[in-house]
């Protein structure tokens, strides 16, 4: 059998955005649900991220445990990716107030974002790796729950609609050898806590 590639299969550095999404909340609790309720409803949170995603030009890379990893390309990535945030705050309140009524358990979202380069493969090199999606993993570790932070690359590139996130400027992201990354975040008035 003899393989070819396409043009398109082909490996490329393209400028992106990369998402993380993840539940805060529900996986700790999940232990006390039945292994079927919990694959469910994990589903549930997936498909609404996923339907977003999608509606707003990306594409989703990977899912793993309650974690979600989505990449947007082209002109209007920046846009595309902090819809999606906003969005999926919005709409995960839903699933919140399911979780809640249903099982007891408090949930929320956060969101970690960053404006770089990846390296994308389609067909056998199908993948995305970079810096890009190391940082955007961290964002989402700094990120709380019920909030979203992004980085200085993609806050700029969104021009003048940046205004409009009513973001506030967080502390750096410290990476050795390199410059710091300046962070913004929308916040909640006051921390969610699930403790």
């Amino acid at each position: 059998m003899c393989l070819t590639a396409t043009i398109s299969d082909l490996p490329a550095r393209l400028p992106v955005v990369i998402l993380f999404a993840e539940t805060r909340g529900f996986t700790r609790t999940s232990a006390l649900l039945e292994p079927a309720v919990v694959l469910r409803q994990a589903e549930v949170f997936f498909e609404l991220t996923a339907a977003i995603v999608e509606r707003n030009g990306g594409t989703v890379h990977s899912r793993l445990n309650d974690t979600l990893m989505a990449c947007f390309r082209g002109d209007r990535r920046a846009h595309g990716a902090v819809q999606s945030a906003q969005e999926l705050q919005r709409d995960f309140g839903m699933i919140e107030e399911c979780w809640t009524r249903d099982f007891g358990i408090r949930a929320a979202v956060a969101i970690g974002l960053h404006a770089g380069d990846a390296v994308i493969g389609g067909g056998l090199h199908a993948g995305i790796i970079g810096d890009s999606v190391s940082i955007a993993e961290r964002l989402l570790h700094r990120a709380r729950a019920g909030e979203f932070v992004l980085s200085a690359p993609l806050y700029q590139a969104l021009g003048a609609d940046a205004a409009a996130l009513k973001a506030e400027p967080l502390p750096s992201l410290e990476i050795t050898r390199r410059e710091p990354i300046p962070l913004h975040g929308v916040l909640l008035d006051t921390r969610l806590d699930f403790t």
